[in-house]
């Protein structure tokens, strides 16, 4: 689990600490709804998908953004991502360049891999980062916002929430009784389309009064929301056949770790040691120098996601 969440925002709803802020987290959902439903949304000449989720944290939004523009070029269209930028200086709009002309500093960690991919404009402003790309950006034909679902101010044409499918929306509360950014009633309103990320036949959705093994984190949430509800997995690509060379320490500073470890277990290498760290961790000397002696203990090698 990320470090910064509460274990108990993945516990079974009825969670003391949840009730105590529960007056709290309905002020936090007024303000939230309140704020969208009062913003006047920019239309773009261009196609707009957002690819957001319902939680704080980690769901797997940014390669399915990744996998969406890969598609996209396959079948001739030029797509160009506008993101925030969590965790970078930069307001914009700006385009990112993932030489040394940026860092993670200016730009935040997201765009820079995004940048990779395809031409990424970080902005704060999102309306403002739409006009950008209609004025500088030459051939785009398809604008792909990563993150943004509770963002009113760009009119999107399809948008899609990723849920992931072994912790759903945790107790079913706001920020900050629980992990969702606005009631879910409201938030399901705004999707097109739902992905659950890892969705496992097992994984309760919280939020079911009465959860019974049939009611995963999928079958609850089709039961909620009337358009698709789709399942989807990450698997690796390419040969991962040089894990097997020696023994593997894993670490990651994503939304959820947890998902990187099960997945490298899912591939026949699970790891023998695991490191988390906070979603955007800005990794130190001492970090490294930590995980190098984590990794010599072991007579490991380090492997890390690409972000």
């Amino acid at each position: 689990m990320h470090r910064d969440e509460p274990a108990w925002w993945y516990a079974p709803a009825g969670d003391r600490r949840a009730r105590l802020l529960s007056p709290v987290a309905a002020i936090y959902g007024w303000v939230a709804e309140r704020r969208y439903r009062g913003t006047d949304s920019y239309r773009s000449r261009l196609p707009v998908i957002c690819v957001g989720n319902f939680t704080a944290g980690g769901t797997g939004k940014t390669p399915l953004a990744l996998l969406i523009a890969t598609e996209a070029r396959a079948r001739g269209a030029t797509a160009v991502f506008l993101t925030r930028g969590y965790g970078g200086r930069a307001h914009g709009p700006l385009l990112v360049y993932s030489n040394t002309r940026h860092t993670a500093a200016d730009v935040g960690d997201e765009p820079l891999l995004l940048a990779r991919s395809a031409p990424t404009i970080v902005a704060r402003d999102r309306a403002a980062g739409v006009r950008f790309i209609e004025q500088h950006c030459a051939g785009a034909e398809l604008i792909i916002m990563d993150d943004g679902l509770q963002n009113a101010a760009v009119e999107k044409d399809l948008t899609i929430a990723v849920v992931d499918g072994a912790r759903g929306v945790g107790n079913g509360e706001v920020i900050p009784a629980g992990p969702l950014r606005a009631s879910l009633s409201f938030q399901l309103d705004l999707v097109d389309a739902i992905v659950v990320n890892g969705a496992d036949a097992g994984a309760q959705l919280s939020t079911m009064a009465t959860p019974h093994p049939s009611n995963s984190v999928l079958t609850s949430l089709r039961q909620q929301f009337p358009g698709p509800v789709l399942a989807a997995r990450a698997r690796p690509v390419g040969d991962l056949g040089w894990l097997a060379e020696r023994a593997i320490v894993a670490f990651a500073g994503i939304g959820n770790p947890q998902r990187f470890f099960d997945t490298l277990r899912e591939a026949g290498h699970p790891a023998v040691a695991e490191q988390s760290f906070p979603d955007h961790h800005a990794f130190t000397a001492t970090d490294a120098e930590r995980l190098l002696s984590l990794a010599t203990s072991h007579q490991a090698q380090l492997v890390t996601t690409e972000k």
